[in-house]
């Protein structure tokens, strides 16, 4: 753990969690700043900055809580979203789940480094990628091949669902997309010989009735392209407030940023109420990845940015 100093807008003097492999630690960290959790901005996840609310979509949903998971119904429609059959579609519990269950029936291994940590490290097997790619948030090229796509945040960088190719094997987080990481929604798409295997191997009952039971209300609610647009306006807006507190920012197509030459800046803006994701974990040391916030959160950390200005002319007290 590291310590952090304080000024007068901020919180008194408290010990900021080391970062863990992956972002959205921002529970511990609030806990640990003695910090309500909904006052902290938690820019260490990405997720749909202008995704409608979820929580009034679960409530007319709460009577599936009585019920056992049937995925037919959802799974169709998620099809349909995608463009494809529903044998070649099988709804997980989140986007992880989609990872682990490809990667332990095929293995794998990644063409390079830096990539997310979740995919398998193997010697032999498929290709996995990440698209757009993870962590610098560049789209693949048309010249770049893989066998396993990651495109969890495919649908926010582009507008579309899928790049569609074929003949390869898709993961997916609809967490993203909708920005609901409490309802564990993600999707593989494949072969059907493949989902069989796959599906043989998803414990019984992995998606939850009422994650089920949401899923169709948020499928007709989409906006792809009204999002995208829309996170690409906000990520330029980012990009300025970054850039204006002279900071070294590597913009790419997804909803984050990279900013370079930042060691330290997780811990000295965490008191301010803004949490960044810290990218040793990617092999990147003094390299933060910020996600696109609502204006409101950009806004926050613009003000966060300026009280580390500040505290650092004064120096320790």
């Amino acid at each position: 753990m590291s310590r952090v100093s304080h000024d007068a807008g901020s919180r008194p003097t408290a010990a900021v969690p080391a970062a863990g492999t992956h972002g959205g630690d921002g529970l511990a960290v609030a806990r640990a700043l003695g910090l309500d959790p909904d006052e902290l901005v938690d820019l260490s996840q990405n997720m749909n900055p202008v995704a409608p609310p979820v929580a009034p979509l679960v409530v007319r949903h709460l009577d599936a809580l009585g019920r056992y998971p049937d995925t037919r119904e959802a799974t169709g429609l998620l099809a349909d979203a995608l463009g494809v059959g529903p044998e070649r579609v099988l709804l997980t519990n989140g986007g992880s789940e989609a990872i682990h269950l490809v990667s332990s029936v095929l293995g794998g291994h990644i063409r390079s480094e830096p990539e997310f940590a979740l995919h398998p490290r193997g010697m032999t097997g498929p290709v996995w990628r990440t698209d757009p790619h993870s962590p610098t948030g560049v789209l693949a090229g048309p010249d770049e091949h893989a066998d396993v796509w990651d495109e969890a945040f495919y649908a926010l960088a582009t507008g579309r669902w899928s790049a569609g190719r074929p003949g390869v094997v898709v993961v997916g987080s609809l967490t993203k997309t909708f920005h609901c990481p409490g309802l564990r929604l993600g999707y593989v798409v494949a072969a059907p010989e493949l989902i069989e295997r796959l599906t043989r191997a998803q414990p019984h009952w992995s998606v939850s009735t009422l994650a089920l039971a949401v899923l169709p209300d948020l499928l007709a609610g989409a906006d792809l392209p009204g999002w995208s647009r829309a996170i690409s306006g906000l990520r330029g807006q980012l990009v300025e407030v970054l850039q204006g507190h002279g900071l070294s920012v590597r913009p790419g197509d997804a909803p984050w940023v990279l900013v370079e030459d930042a060691a330290g800046l997780r811990e000295r803006l965490a008191p301010h109420g803004v949490l960044v994701r810290d990218c040793a974990s990617f092999g990147l040391p003094g390299t933060v990845r910020i996600a696109v916030p609502a204006p409101e959160g950009l806004e926050r950390l613009d003000q966060a940015l300026h009280r580390d200005a500040a505290a650092e002319v004064r120096g320790p007290v």
